[in-house]
């Protein structure tokens, strides 16, 4: 099995006691591990695979928690770095009726912002697979050339490039210097993960149709598409595939994009799918892993937080035969 090794922030997200109501209204917190890459690894690790996190955290509590719930997850945090430069960073989260979600953020700057690219070790992609990575590590900091050393280690190796842009834009400068930087990466990535609401902001194009053919121009074979209460679609050169999102009630839709693309990355990886074969998936067993990866988001929706919301492999298949007998 192939290990998928994702890398950029990872944080402590503070959940709110009430919802429906703005962050400034919000009285009480509980605190959970989150951060969209370190999500994407325990995803992968909770379903039986081989994960990696590379980030740097702070000497701090809130650091040490989060190497604790990571290895709690049965993710590899052997590179995972520590720093007394700055402290972990945190992201306060307030809660709409529908599960969608504000955040705040505390990191000015934050210990995975000072992350180096000389840090990066080549060793740590021995057996690499996939490498996934977000845009809110992407801004001006030595992070971003850390991640520019990454992709070229991973490049090396023929593993794939994953990329979800995960659009954050209270952390950048303004929303046009954070869609550039994010178009400079796109040539990068073999898988793209997309939301619709960000569809038209990173690419130009109203249509994912539209969009797909001009990224399929580049190095990019796999597009993951979710669309929200529609569910999902997947995109590759020889078609594409949708699948409907079950019928389950949304409590908290913290890192359900998280959820869908960790758990297609970790399908891949199971079946040693790399940059040499990929092209070789068949339409119809995309189809299997999406609705997989489907299943798997919404499953998480159903609970609080990210990390915490998401079950293991053998709880998930359990799940999924109930729903199944259901009809």
């Amino acid at each position: 099995m192939k290990q998928v090794l994702a890398m950029g922030e990872a944080l402590i997200d503070f959940i709110p006691a009430q919802r429906d109501c703005l962050l400034k209204e919000v009285e009480s917190f509980t605190r959970v591990c989150g951060g969209a890459p370190a999500n994407v690894a325990a995803a992968a690790a909770k379903l039986g695979g081989e994960s990696r996190m590379v980030t740097q955290l702070g000497k701090d509590a809130f650091g040490d928690y989060i190497v604790d719930t990571l290895q709690d997850a049965g993710v590899d945090t052997s590179c995972i770095l520590r720093t007394d430069e700055a402290n972990t960073a945190l992201a306060f989260v307030s809660l709409k009726a529908d599960g969608n979600r504000e955040f705040s953020f505390y990191r000015k700057p934050s210990a995975d912002m000072l992350l180096r690219e000389e840090q990066i070790q080549p060793e740590w992609f021995s057996n690499v697979g996939i490498l996934h990575f977000c845009s809110v590590s992407l801004i001006d900091a030595p992070i971003q050339q850390a991640h520019r050393r990454a992709i070229a280690l991973a490049q090396e190796k023929k593993a794939l490039i994953s990329f979800d842009p995960n659009i954050r834009l209270p952390l950048w400068n303004s929303p046009a210097e954070c869609q550039a930087r994010v178009r400079e990466f796109l040539p990068c990535a073999d898988i793209v993960k997309l939301s619709d609401e960000e569809l038209e902001f990173v690419t130009g194009k109203n249509e994912i149709t539209q969009a797909a053919a001009e990224l399929f121009s580049g190095n990019c074979s796999v597009i993951l598409y979710s669309m929200g209460k529609d569910g999902a679609m997947l995109l590759t050169p020889k078609g594409s595939c949708t699948v409907p999102n079950p019928d389950v009630q949304a409590k908290d839709t913290t890192g359900a994009g998280d959820a869908i693309i960790g758990a297609l990355l970790f399908c891949l990886a199971e079946q040693d799918i790399t940059k040499e074969n990929v092209n070789e998936v068949t339409m119809e067993q995309w189809q299997a892993w999406l609705e997989f990866a489907v299943d798997y988001a919404n499953y998480s929706v159903m609970g609080s937080g990210a990390i915490t919301s998401y079950p293991d492999r053998e709880t998930f298949i359990r799940w999924k035969q109930q729903m199944q007998q259901k009809g």
